[in-house]
Parts: C-alpha cells; structure tokens; sequence
C-alpha cells in the first residue's frame, strides 16, 4: 500500500523557489532601468497568459473571451506601469521595495492571524479560508510595514493618514486574491499555472500585488486631473 506523502513535502521545493524568484525580483529592483521595466513587462505578459488560460477554460463566447482579454490588459497594463514609474524616483527602490513589503505583509498577517483565530469566513464560496479575523492581521501586518517606513524615512503623516492606508491596501489586497480565486473557481483549476514549484502560477503569486499596484496607478492618474 503506498504510503501517503508528508504534509509538508513539498516544503524544501517551495523554500528554495521563493529564494529564487525573491533574489531575481530583489536584484532587477536594484538594478533599476531597463531591466526593472522589462522584468516588470516580462511578468505582467506572464500574469496575461495565465489570465487568458482561465478565461479559456471557463468556456466563454468568442465575445466575452475578447472582452475578458481587454480587462485582462486594462487591469494589468496600469500596475506594471505604475511599478516601473515608482522606480524612476529619487527615492524608487525604497518606494517600490515598501510597496511589495505592504503586500507581503498583508498576505503574511492575514495567514497566520486567520489560522491562529479562525473565525467567521469572509467569502467561503469564493476562497474558504479567507477569515475577518485574517483581513484584520493583514491590516496589522500594513500597519507594520507603513510605520516602520515612515520611521526610516523620517516622515510624519498623521496617525488617520497611516491607519486609512493600512485599511485601504489590506482591503484592496484581499480584493485581488478573492477576483483571482474567483476565476480559478470559475475556471475548474487549483492554480493559475506551473511556472513556480510549488507555488503555482505567477498570478497566484502577485494577485495582491496587481491589485494595490493598479489602485496606486488609479490614484496617481486622478491626482493628476
């Protein structure tokens, strides 16, 4: 009789990924330029594959298949881009680099904080093991980042100023992952792809990230008016 796998067999493959794909993301960062652009164009074109992957496999009409590519590119083009404009700055890499640790954060905080404390789920239809008490650790965890940056920074801003913000990206985070588990759902499938052992696809890597990216890029244009 086969004996079945350890829970936690695939732990080595994922740590040894993440490393991988954190040291190659943390390197472009550094390097800036052109090659942080096309590292940031390189993954958004990854995250269009995969999102017209699950778009196929709901079966959709030629019509809406067309429509769900455009949204795809509608939502994708403005975060890639707003990644890659953040890194221009005087101050790029730290803005970047803390805008990846907030989202990193929130997933973290809200992980740990939803399996330690349970609870009432927040959809289970769409992802069911997303809990208000995980959305409340993944605000703490923004909270965390924000001050802490504010601090190395020397910034000031009000406390409402960093609280709404913590609130706001936690929210907008969590938005991105429920929209991603909802098309998977939709889809029939566990993961957005196989490019990343262990961890599954680059849209179910970076699903928050794209989400706060394309707020931040929606903000900046409404400023802009």
């Amino acid at each position: 009789m086969t004996q079945p796998a350890p829970k936690n067999a695939d732990l080595p493959v994922r740590v040894a990924s993440a490393i991988v794909v954190v040291a190659i993301a943390l390197t472009a960062l550094w390097l800036g330029g052109w090659i942080w652009a096309g590292f940031a164009m390189v993954v958004a074109g990854g995250v269009l594959y995969e999102w017209r992957a699950l778009v196929r496999a709901m079966n959709p009409s030629p019509l809406r298949e067309t429509f769900w590519t455009l949204g795809g590119i509608l939502y994708l083009a403005p975060a890639a881009a707003m990644l890659m404009l953040m890194r221009e700055g005087e101050r790029g890499f730290a803005d970047v680099l803390t805008l990846i640790a907030l989202v990193a954060a929130i997933d973290i905080g809200a992980y740990f904080t939803g399996r330690a404390i349970g609870g009432p789920k927040i959809a289970p239809a769409i992802s069911p093991s997303k809990t208000w008490a995980g959305l409340l650790g993944g605000i703490l965890g923004a909270l965390a980042v924000l001050v802490l940056s504010a601090k190395l920074s020397n910034a000031t801003p009000a406390w409402w100023q960093v609280l709404g913000l913590a609130v706001l990206a936690a929210i907008v985070a969590q938005a991105g992952d429920f929209f991603e588990s909802w098309m998977k759902r939709r889809a029939g499938v566990k993961d957005s792809g196989k490019l990343i052992p262990g961890h599954g696809g680059l849209f179910d890597r970076v699903d928050g990230l794209i989400a706060v990216s394309f707020l931040a890029a929606l903000l900046a244009g409404l400023s802009a008016l």
